[in-house]
Order: structure tokens, then sequence, then C-alpha cells
């Protein structure tokens, strides 16, 4: 189907053209001031400059073609030249009755299907996750759940740090207490253990002698490791082998999921070749006996250092195993573009190794990289989110402590002769994943914002718990009309749910716009301009709810239209919140 804002602008442009100027001008805006009009289009203005004319007179004329339209209920020219308009509640009613019938609501598939990569994992081998994680796997499900609703083939990839110096330090840990055998909870001691002792210092801030040879050692077992050492291996299979099942465990709390549980350590094996062809076509060169790219473009503002894709000691970087990852999905998906998912001051290491996989070749210069950079989660002192220790928080403790914080919630307003314990725990996890995803996704990705748990599982205002509050409840309506009529809801008529009631046309008014905002959140990777949405159509239904008499309405061809226009909201919203990463529960 076309977009609303679409077909309007096909009709005003066509107005243009009919009273004589150029078709460019038939611009259409939704209203800012929706008091005054629904849509509003401004290019009297702009065209009364080339035709050297009063913008009225121009307005007056565009006008007069609109108001022959059967698709406007009322059309005005105001001063100084804005052309105001109201969509026809007729017009209306049938773009709602096509929508309800279609599976896609509307939406329309894409000309050119794509094979997309996200990658927005990055999480850590034997490290517990934390609230550092957070945000990646939240924007990163999200995004990839808009590009497949789009139409998109979507391949989200964890892209696991199982390769790196912690193995070597956790290696050598284990040899220094002689443990062979561990648990995923020793684990999460065992590597902080170790990379402290790494880390410790002398009186003069330097690395003590101990440090520095348990250091030196790690680094060896490191190599060792990615060299093929079978006891080094032994030992990381079976680390990796704890750590995926946890890891699982913890995005499974979240609703995150990924197609590929690819890590660095599959990388390893194409970047001997891949640091080759970079030598044999001239873009690398030593420098300091490490091996370099240069990134700087003539178009910067300032030189960007060099891209290091090999240290001194032969060890590879991050730059090198993310171009080698790039080589081995180019091998095996050949995707037609790339989205990164990770903290905005990352920015650099992005830049920096995009333009080394374009000038190297990995990719085609029609593949389009992505990197969509996030701000930091902050606690309500400003500074980043931490324990009240002052430590990072893990994850898990997270999500426990705002389904703990929503259960006191149900359990306070609901008896269990109403909800059982296991019933409430249920939907306490629900609503709190709904609080939790919600709170961070109605925010611009790149902002940083303010966690704020008793704001984020209020049933009130701009909250997950909100809206889960404004479906569940039209599901009740639409279950008891169910029971009162013994059928579903069937209306081919949107129109008598708009007459008479302001809130029901802004509502219908609000569903229309539905596949304009899935796409404008696709295009702009923008997982907050869904939530906006929701929050304005859950906004729209509640008016609505509370000026008509739903189930006690006497009309029964009124009421079938208004239990229609409401499964359709239920459908709009549940379709958005899948996006968004969680479903709405039974009851609350």
């Amino acid at each position: 189907m076309n977009k609303i804002i679409e077909m309007l602008n096909d009709i005003c442009a066509e107005a243009f053209e009919k009273a004589g100027y150029e078709r460019e001008f038939g611009r259409v805006n939704l209203s800012n001031r929706p008091d005054l009009c629904e849509y509003q289009c401004n290019g009297a203005m702009a065209c009364a400059k080339k035709a050297k004319m009063k913008p009225i007179d121009i307005a007056n004329a565009v006008a007069s073609e609109l108001a022959t339209a059967k698709v406007f209920s009322k059309v005005e020219a105001c001063m100084p030249g804005f052309i105001n308009m109201n969509l026809a509640e007729e017009f209306i009613s049938d773009y709602l009755v096509k929508m309800d019938s279609d599976a896609r609501l509307g939406l329309s598939e894409p000309e050119d299907k794509e094979t997309i990569i996200v990658d927005y994992g990055g999480a850590n081998v034997a490290k517990p996750l934390h609230v550092g994680h957070l945000r990646s796997a939240v924007i990163g499900e999200s995004v990839k759940r808009i590009g497949k609703t789009i139409g998109h083939n979507m391949i989200g990839d964890v892209h696991l740090g199982d390769w790196g110096l912690q193995m070597g330090l956790i290696i050598e840990e284990l040899k220094d207490r002689g443990q062979t055998e561990f648990t995923i909870s020793d684990l999460e001691e065992i590597y902080p253990a170790a990379s402290a002792k790494s880390k410790e210092k002398d009186e003069n801030g330097e690395l003590t002698k101990e440090a520095e040879e348990f250091k030196q050692r790690a680094l060896k077992s490191t190599g060792m490791l990615q060299n093929g050492d079978p006891e080094c291996r032994k030992i990381w299979e079976r680390i990796m082998e704890l750590s995926l099942e946890d890891l699982k465990k913890n995005y499974d709390n979240l609703d995150v999921s990924f197609e590929l549980w690819k890590g660095e350590s599959d990388a390893q094996k194409y970047i001997p070749e891949m640091l080759d062809s970079f030598i044999k076509q001239g873009i690398a060169y030593e420098s300091n006996g490490a091996l370099v790219v240069d990134v700087t473009e003539e178009t910067d503002t300032k030189e960007l250092p060099p891209c290091l894709v090999r240290k001194s000691d032969g060890a590879s970087l991050y730059a090198t195993t993310d171009l080698a990852t790039m080589v081995e999905r180019e091998m095996l998906y050949k995707p037609d573009s790339y989205i990164y998912i990770a903290d905005l001051r990352q920015n650099l290491h992005y830049t920096s190794f995009f333009r080394v996989a374009r000038k190297a070749g990995i990719v085609r210069p029609e593949e389009k990289l992505t990197f969509l950079g996030f701000g930091t989660m902050n606690g309500k002192d400003g500074k980043p989110f931490k324990t009240r220790e002052g430590g990072v928080m893990r994850l898990a403790i997270l999500i426990k402590d705002i389904n703990d914080k929503v259960y006191e919630k149900i359990r306070a307003t609901r008896s269990e002769d109403e909800i059982s314990n296991e019933e409430a725990e249920k939907i306490a996890r629900q609503v709190g994943l709904a609080a939790l995803k919600y709170g961070d996704l109605s925010n611009q990705a790149s902002k940083d914002y303010v966690f704020d748990i008793d704001r984020f599982i209020s049933f009130e205002g701009n909250t997950g718990p909100y809206i889960l509050y404004t479906i569940v409840r039209i599901s009740s309506i639409l279950n008891k009309y169910k029971e009162m009529n013994e059928q579903e809801a069937v209306s081919s008529d949107f129109v008598k749910a708009m007459q008479r009631t302001v809130s029901g046309k802004q509502l219908a008014l609000s569903l229309l716009r539905y596949n304009d905002i899935v796409e404008q959140a696709w295009k702009e990777l923008a997982p907050h301009r869904l939530c906006q949405y929701i929050y304005e159509i859950s906004n729209a239904f509640n008016s609505f709810y509370h000026d008509v008499k739903i189930l006690g309405e006497e009309d029964k061809e009124k009421q079938a239209s208004y239990i229609a226009l409401i499964a359709l909201t239920r459908k709009v919203l549940e379709s958005c919140i899948y996006m968004l990463g969680f479903e709405a529960p039974d009851k609350m």
C-alpha cells in the first residue's frame, strides 16, 4: 500500500499542476497544529518567489483544485499562503479497511530485498554480561527486527571476544592454582583475580615484578592458544562451553537472539592471507615494526591516525579481527550491507576499519557500512550506571531488580485469588522487560540517558508498562465483546467510530501512519521513532476509551465500528512492540 503522505503528495502535486504551477511545490506535511488542521502544504510560499505572485493567491488557486478531491473533508487557504487540509472519514475508513485485511498492515515490500549483517553483541567470554552490554543488545535486536519486518534478510551476529589476552590470563591463573576443573561461577571470580594480578603496582605506580612476569606469561599463553597449543586449546574449549551456555541464558532473559554465534577466533584463519594482500596491494606498510594502513581522506578536516593491523610483536588487534571477520562474512553470506552497533566512543575504530575494508576491496563499492553508536546509560547522578558499591552491575541482577519491583506492584493491587504467584512472576518478567527495553529505546540511540527504575516501571506516562496496559485493556474489551456476541468483531466500516468523536478520528489518523513510521524508523535506524508512535497511539486510544461506551453502545453497527477500530489498534501496537523486542501479557 502507498503511504498516506505519498498519496497526499501526489494529489497536491497534481493540484499545483492543474492550477498552472510546478508539481514540485505540492509537498505535504503532518500538521504541527492539529487544532487547525490535520495536514498542511506550504508550497505556495516557495512557488510565490518563483512565480512573483502573492502566496495566498497561489494557495487559493490550489485549494480550489483540492476541494474537488473526495480525499478531503476540508481544504482552506490561510494567510500568508498555507493550505490546510482535513481528511474525509470515508477515505480514512477505506484505507484502514485495506490495512486491516493485509498481513503486513499495509507495509510495502522493499523493491530490493537485502541481506544485512547486524553486529550487536560484542560480549567477552568468561565474563558475565553487565549493564554495559545492555544497549548494544537491546538496540541491535530492535534494529534487526525492524529490518525483518520491512522484509530484509537480517543476520545478527554476537561477535564474541573469545581470543584475546583474557584467555591467557585465565589459563595462567588456573595453572597457578593448580586447577584443572572449573565452573562458570569459578570463571566469574578467576578472570577478575587474574586481571588484577597483572595490574598490581608498587608505591611508584610501576607494575610490580610479579605482575609483569604474570602478564608476560599470559601473553605467551595467548600466543600459544592462537598457534594451536593442545593444552591451551583444551582449556579454551571448556571456557567456551561454559561461557556460551551462560551467555545464551542471559540473552534469552533479554529476549535477544543471534543467527550467528561467532567470535574473534573464527576470523583467525583469514588474517595471514588478508595481511599479505594488504602488503601486496601497497596499502599497508611498516611503522616502528608494526603494520599500518593510512585511512585519512582528502575531505577530512583533520588527519586520522593510521589503522594498526598488526602489532610489532606480530599480535592482532580489534581492527584486524574485525576486518578478518568481514572477509569471512563476504565469503559465507555476501551481504548487501552491514550495521555495527557499539558505544559511540568507538567511532574512530569503526571509521578506520571501514576505510581499510573499502581500500583493500574486502567489500564491494556499493555495500553500505553503517556504525550506529550509542550513548551511555547513566545513574540519577548523571554518571555511568554503577552498583551502590560503585562497581559495574551484572545484567542478570539489574533484570531481577526490575522484575522484583514489578512483582511487588502486582501483588500490591492483585490478590492471589485473582493472579497466582506463578502467573504474577510471569507477568512481572514480561512487564519488567518492557520497562527495561522501552526505557532504553525511547531515547535516541546516540544520546546518554538516565536509568530510573521507578520511572521505567510506572504504569503511567511514556513507559513500557503503560503501553502494555493499553494493549491488555484493548484485549479485555475484545474478549468481553466476543463473549457478549459469541463472535469476533466483524466490520468493514470505520466511519461510525470517527463520527461525532474527535478522539476516534485522532486514533484513526494515528493508525494511518503505521507504514510511514516503520519505514522512517528503518531509514534512520531509530527505534525511538516507534516508541514515540505507540505512545501517541496509546494516548489516542485511552482518550477514545474514555469518550465512548464501547461495550455499552446500543447501536450495534456503531459498536462494531468501535470494536474494529480498537482491534486494528491492537494489531499495530503488537507489531510495534515486537519490533522493540517485547510482548504483552494476557492480563495485568
